[in-house]
């Protein structure tokens, strides 16, 4: 409690203020305009945080991190446009609460289904997160190689594209992250001899061409000339009836501390806490028949999930240094801009910057809400926004950004190659969150590993008898197997049926 107050004290300054409520709402207009998402906001803005305070920088962008699951769910509810990949599943019930004239009643649960859950994941990571940095200090480089090994695998298994493509992204980003000087050797690696790239490969630079060149070109080429047709929504309908209410509790109750505990797994944790929520809340439900067809739990607890997922994800980048969501790949990315460090060590050595952020995290879901409701009708105007006059903006913000880094041509000639890249990847499906994180995570791998043979003299063995890293590493090794055992199951035993069907 103690921390926590220090942190409020240090996030109630006028300034630090200003910068929350900036987040929240630039976090609601990346929710609401589909495509961009919190990564490729976050990714522009990266630049232009050099000159401010390393705390004021980190309160800015965690609110736009969560800010964004809020601002998702109204396009997808008003509008069957699902803003960002979490809010996926709010369309299935919210759009068709919105049918049958409820759309407003919709917004509300889904809003304080939001509040309701990022407040119960807050007071869960104000819980958790010390007690795990505190045990981290215990941790050696064998126990930190096989958690960043862990947690590259599961986001491989859990993308959408399949383990393949994603584990060849997790090599290209591990890849990518040797160019430059070798800090144990002192030599150059994959420079070509050039100067510019001894430094090694910028990250801001990267992450704005994987993400925001990249969704410009691909925008370019639907050549989409059409704006959205938005209907109002009035006040007086943002209130839920008393069984809508009341249908609303339990789903948003559940699902705050299933998508907290989610949000603890590496990969897509606030897309998998939505399907979850939702899948639990249709077995448990008095009414399942009525979920498609605009169940007010469909939309209470997917909303709720997603929250509780994002603050969730926190808990292992503040307490361990390791990022095992892609959103908080950026927020990982903004410290060490900053020269902070994450990890065990930040509540001792930095107390401000990691009680502050959480502080800042619960005036944040308060602004939320409040900027929510009554401004629904002015974010889903944004929609009319025509893409061409969008797109030059984003770029040239982009232009600025990468150049602002180094003040280097070099950065901005790395996001454009990059951004064609990341338009080549989405082309031939390949995600795009497993490089970043492997290009965050790379240099870590690398010391840890070195470090760990240095005190085994060589040895490898290290990473199986020391029993943290080997129970770790025996959960990789179950991830990647089981999957495969289940998929050569389901094979023998289509086979079996096709077999007893032309004997």
């Amino acid at each position: 409690m103690e921390g926590l107050l220090h942190g409020f004290a240090s996030v109630l300054t006028p300034m630090n203020l200003s910068f929350a409520f900036i987040g929240c709402f630039l976090g609601t207009i990346v929710g609401v305009l589909p495509g961009i998402g919190p990564i490729g906001a976050m990714a522009l803005l990266l630049g232009a945080t050099y000159s401010l305070p390393v705390d004021t920088a980190l309160i800015m962008f965690a609110g736009i991190y969560y800010g964004s699951m809020y601002g998702g769910s109204t396009t997808s509810i008003l509008l069957k446009i699902p803003g960002e990949s979490s809010s996926v599943v709010t369309v299935i019930d919210g759009h068709q609460m919105a049918l049958k004239g409820r759309g407003g009643a919709a917004l509300a649960i889904a809003a304080v289904g939001s509040f309701v859950a990022g407040t119960i994941g807050l007071v869960l990571l104000s819980l958790l997160a010390p007690h795990l940095a505190g045990a981290a200090v215990k941790f050696g480089p064998a126990e930190y190689f096989a958690i960043a090994v862990f947690g590259l695998v599961m986001l491989a298994q859990l993308s959408e594209q399949g383990l393949i493509k994603s584990m060849m992204m997790v090599g290209l980003g591990l890849l990518i992250g040797t160019i430059g000087i070798d800090q144990m050797s002192g030599y150059s690696r994959f420079t070509f001899g050039l100067i510019q790239l001894q430094s090694g490969m910028d990250f801001v630079a990267l992450a704005m061409g994987l993400y925001g060149i990249a969704e410009m070109l691909h925008l370019a080429e639907q050549k989409i000339t059409q704006t959205a047709e938005v209907k109002k929504v009035k006040m007086k309908d943002l209130l839920p009836t008393r069984t809508e209410a009341k249908r609303s509790v339990g789903p948003t109750l559940r699902a705050s501390v299933l998508g907290f505990f989610v949000g603890l797994i590496p990969g897509p944790a606030a897309v998998i806490s939505t399907f979850s929520s939702y899948i639990l809340e249709k077995k448990l439900s008095k009414h399942p028949e009525e979920f498609g067809k605009g169940a007010p739990e469909g939309v209470a607890g997917p909303e709720s999930a997603n929250n509780a997922a994002a603050v969730g994800a926190f808990v292992p980048l503040l307490s361990l240094g390791i990022p095992f969501a892609p959103g908080t790949v950026l927020l990982l990315a903004a410290m060490l801009v900053h020269d902070v460090v994450p990890g065990p060590l930040l509540i001792r050595d930095n107390p401000d910057i990691f009680w502050g952020v959480i502080a800042s995290m619960y005036i944040g879901n308060c602004i939320l809400l409040i900027l929510n409701l009554p401004l629904i009708n002015l974010l889903t105007r944004l929609l009319r926004v025509p893409a061409n006059l969008l797109m030059p903006i984003i770029i040239v913000l982009c232009i600025v950004g990468a150049f602002a880094v180094n003040n280097s041509v070099t950065e901005i000639i790395v996001m454009i190659v990059a951004g064609v890249a990341g338009y080549i990847f989405n082309k031939l499906d390949f995600p795009i969150a497993p490089l970043l994180l492997a290009l965050v995570l790379g240099p870590m791998l690398e010391s840890s590993f070195i470090g760990a043979l240095m005190i085994s003299h060589g040895s490898l063995a290290i990473f199986v008898t020391r029993p943290l890293s080997g129970t770790i590493f025996a959960i990789t090794g179950l991830v990647i197997i089981l999957p495969l055992i289940m998929k050569c199951i389901k094979k023998f035993n289509k086979g079996r049926k096709e077999a007893k069907i032309t004997s």
